[in-house]
């Protein structure tokens, strides 16, 4: 595994999210990994697909990954970014068709039996995520919601506003989308074996989304590396691209080695 002219990576972002939430991050990784390809996904009910019904569980969604990556001559091994929602996605896919993947690294994500509801999503969040969901609030008050509830930086705060109401109002996602995604990754389920292809975790350390406890715990399960961002939100990429970009250099870095 290494970041060779023949690697190809696929970014998946979570719950309601969209390619287009990535902002920059996705150029500064191709700048990073020369020769690397660089593929961005929507899943369906988000982004360009919002018009498309959510499947309600984590398998159809690699189903429709796979499906995708074919009808665009994508050709496997393929390396995971995913985070959230989308590495449960990354989680599955691991496990359904292990020979498909090169390796995977999952930011701020949390499994079924691994962890309890409460660590999963913090209770203090219901509410406001709730408001999120209903029909009637306004796209800034949405998205500044999220941005409090994912970032850490607000320095990031301006410029990822602007372009998160631009995405809700080109591409909204509805509430039922919304709800069918909360009730896939509620559903899922992780396998106790670890996946056959290398994995790294990365998390937040002061995540107020997802307790970090989550993807420790999934480090611990599946024997695999994990880096923790000292102060970042749930939304690594946003608050510091580059620290998630030297961890996947120094891991890839290492594997080569190996």
């Amino acid at each position: 595994m290494s970041d060779t002219p023949s690697s190809t990576w696929v970014l998946l972002r979570g719950l309601t999210r969209c390619s287009a939430h990535w902002g920059d991050f996705p150029q500064a990784l191709a700048q990073a990994l020369p020769g690397a390809r660089v593929v961005l996904l929507d899943l369906p009910g988000n982004g360009t697909l919002c018009q498309q019904t959510s499947p309600t569980t984590i398998a159809a969604l690699v189903d429709f990954c796979r499906a995708e990556l074919l009808a665009q001559g994508v050709a496997a091994p393929y390396h995971l970014l995913a985070m959230s929602m989308g590495a449960m996605v990354a989680a599955q896919w691991a496990h359904d068709v292990p020979q498909e993947l090169a390796g995977a690294v999952l930011i701020n994500t949390s499994f079924r039996p691994f962890s309890p509801f409460f660590r999963r999503l913090r209770p203090r969040n219901y509410a406001r995520l709730l408001r999120v969901a209903l029909p009637g609030t306004s796209t800034d008050a949405r998205e500044q919601t999220v941005l409090r509830l994912t970032s850490n930086h607000p320095e990031q705060h301006a410029k990822a506003l602007a372009q998160w109401r631009q995405i809700r109002q080109q591409h909204p996602v509805s509430t039922g989308n919304a709800l069918r995604q909360l009730l896939a990754a509620a559903r899922f389920r992780a396998t106790p074996q670890p996946p056959t292809c290398p994995v790294l975790l990365l998390g937040s350390a002061q995540d107020g989304l997802v307790n970090a406890q989550c993807t420790r715990t999934i480090a611990q399960r599946w024997h695999a590396p994990l880096a923790l961002h000292p102060d970042a939100g749930h939304d690594l990429p946003l608050d510091d691209p580059q620290w998630v970009i030297d961890q996947m250099r120094q891991w890839l870095t290492q594997h080569a080695r190996a």
